[in-house]
C-alpha cells in the first residue's frame, strides 16, 4: 500500500467495476482494468457494481486471488491512481494476464482499500465515468464509523 497524497479539489472521478474483479484490484493482484474507451490518468474511486460476475468466480487466477475476501457490491471500496491508458498493438503479447485484447488497459497504482465501504449508486456502461464529491465521501465515511456497533470484549 502506498501513502501517496490524494489530490486537492472538491471532486474525484469514480470507476464502477464488477466483482470479483474489484476484489482482485484491492488484493493488489489485478493492476490492469479493461475498458472499451480511453480514460484520462489520475485518481479514481473504485466503485463496485451491484452484480457479481458468477462465471469469473470459476477462473483459477481469480479464485486464488479472492480466496477469503468479501465481495462487497454497490459501494465505494477504494481509491486508485490511473497512471496509463493504452491498447496493446495487434498481435503483440498482452501487457498483463488480466488484459483483454482490443480493450483499453487502465494501469492502476497506489491502490488503497477503504477501511469501510460506502454504499453508492453507480453503473457499468460503455463510457460512464461517475464523479463523486470528496465532501460526500468524507461525510459518508464519518457516518459509517460513528454508527459502528462496539462489541464488549469478554474477559477471560
Amino acid at each position: 500500500m502506498s501513502l501517496t497524497p490524494l489530490p486537492e479539489g472538491a471532486w474525484i472521478r469514480g470507476i464502477s467495476i464488477r466483482q470479483p474483479y474489484a476484489a482482485c484490484i484491492l488484493a493488489g493482484a489485478k493492476t490492469v482494468e479493461n475498458r472499451p474507451v480511453r480514460w484520462r490518468t489520475g485518481w479514481a474511486l473504485l466503485h463496485t457494481s451491484k452484480t457479481i460476475d458468477q462465471s469469473a468466480l470459476r477462473v483459477p487466477l481469480i479464485g486464488r486471488t479472492i480466496r477469503d475476501r468479501e465481495l462487497v457490491t454497490g459501494a465505494v471500496v477504494g481509491i486508485a491512481r490511473i497512471t496509463d491508458c493504452h491498447q496493446d498493438p495487434e498481435g503483440a503479447p498482452l501487457c498483463s494476464p488480466w488484459a483483454h485484447s482490443s480493450a483499453w488497459h487502465l494501469v492502476l497504482h497506489d491502490v488503497q482499500e477503504l477501511p469501510l465501504s460506502v454504499s453508492a449508486c453507480g453503473q457499468v456502461v460503455c463510457a460512464y465515468k461517475s464523479v463523486f464529491s470528496v465532501a460526500w465521501l468524507c461525510c459518508a465515511l464519518r457516518h459509517a464509523t460513528t454508527n459502528l456497533v462496539k462489541r464488549p470484549v469478554s474477559a477471560k
